[in-house]
């Protein structure tokens, strides 16, 4: 197996640099961006690294006979993974074990730790293939041992019960016999990663300024969230962007975006009405981006948020725009639902989740993003502008949510 890594502007221009040395073939392993550091920063855009792999011809496995594929898939053995199961391909479910940083090893040894317990929790939910008076081999009890350990490690990160039964129901449906490990994890680790979809950044408008609303509850961090997308904007993209504040009811929130604006050199100003936030556009029309940050506030305050769908509306007259719903990954999961629905009834956004730093869990991300059917776009790890922030990564959320490190 051949494994390079290759850099670019961009992710495709990495894929296209491998693509054109390794030909059409290669697995796509791990994406990063790599950030300049220390004064570099000011100077030099972030640059993407792809690392693929290739299986030459020697690495192909032959095909598993059933035999041995009843046999429990050892963490070193990936090439079990390649032994006809459908719906995968060979390629990915070789690597799935480098792609989930060996989740597998992880995964077997949580598993000889409180077995009895797991099990009884569990029962009720996941029941095991069987048939009543039908005995199972030790292999197959063993395979259906883990289905419940995996379960029971999305519970763990919070995920909602109805959500991971659905990925265990889709798990079984696809069931194979002497199904073996690697093909158990690369299955539910493919269907969460298609349930999270791909992440859908700030897109520039058509024709004139993009207008991009932040809205949320208060303290969620929008603010800060703003500054660290407009340097990102401003400094690596070289976009003109523009900063507006409807926050009006704390002056802390204008002042520290005004503060921003200054360091970034970019034009700043207070929207008090929705002729304000026309004419603003329209005094921008040169510029690529108008970021608005809109006023904090509970999603129960009827006032507020009819005052949110008139500023919406405006803005829909002078120009395209997109809407982001700002949330902690701390708030109560109870609160999360409430406060997604209120803004889905004014209108259709995009998530993007604050203070992953702060929680232990990250069931919430996949919780929201079913509940709302809405992409998730953005994380927020930390307070440093602009580092602390990512383009949202389904294979790394979901390698945490399956136990493994982020």
């Amino acid at each position: 197996m051949i494994i390079k890594k290759f850099v670019g502007k961009t992710e495709e221009e990495a894929v296209g640099a491998a693509k054109k040395e390794l030909g059409n073939g290669i697995v796509i392993m791990n994406v990063k961006e790599i950030k300049p550091k220390g004064l570099a920063v000011l100077f030099r855009a972030k640059r993407t690294e792809v690392t693929v792999a290739l299986e030459e011809e020697g690495d192909i496995p032959k095909p598993v006979r059933k035999e041995a594929a009843a046999e429990p898939a050892k963490p070193e053995a990936a090439t079990t993974a390649g032994s006809g199961a459908a719906g995968l391909e060979a390629g990915n479910s070789q690597n799935i074990e480098k792609r989930l940083d060996s989740l597998q090893t992880l995964l077997e040894s949580r598993f000889q730790q409180d077995e009895v317990e797991k099990q009884e929790q569990s029962e009720a939910v996941v029941q095991p293939a069987e048939k009543q008076g039908e005995e199972l081999s030790e292999e197959e009890l063993e395979r259906n041992k883990f289905v419940r350990l995996l379960y029971n490690t999305m519970l763990e990160n919070e995920v909602d019960e109805k959500y991971a039964n659905q990925i265990m129901e889709d798990l079984e449906k696809n069931k194979k016999p002497n199904m073996p490990f690697d093909y158990i994890l690369a299955n539910v680790y493919q269907k969460m990663i298609l349930k999270f979809g791909k992440a859908e950044d700030i897109t520039a408008a058509k024709k004139g300024p993009k207008i991009v609303l932040f809205m949320g509850p208060t303290g969620v961090g929008k603010t800060t969230t703003i500054a660290k997308l407009a340097s990102d904007f401003t400094m690596t993209e070289k976009k003109k962007v523009a900063l507006l504040t409807a926050d009006t009811y704390r002056i802390a929130a204008a002042e520290q975006l005004r503060t921003y604006a200054n360091i970034l050199e970019a034009p700043f100003r207070v929207i008090y009405t929705e002729e304000d936030a026309k004419q603003a556009v329209q005094d921008f029309s040169n510029f690529d981006f108008v970021f608005v940050d809109t006023a904090g506030h509970s999603h129960k305050n009827e006032e507020q948020m009819e005052n949110m769908q008139k500023l919406i509306d405006a803005v829909k007259e002078v120009g395209e725009y997109q809407a982001f719903l700002v949330l902690s990954a701390t708030t109560k999961y109870r609160d999360l639902l409430k406060i997604a629905s209120s803004y889905k009834e004014i209108v259709e956004y995009q998530l993007i989740f604050t203070k992953l730093d702060e929680t232990a869990t990250c069931g919430n991300l996949l919780n929201l993003k079913l509940y709302a059917d809405v992409p998730i776009a953005y994380v927020t790890c930390g307070q440093n502008v602009p580092d602390d922030i990512e383009r949202f990564n389904p294979q790394k959320t979901v390698k945490q949510l399956l136990g493994g490190k982020a």
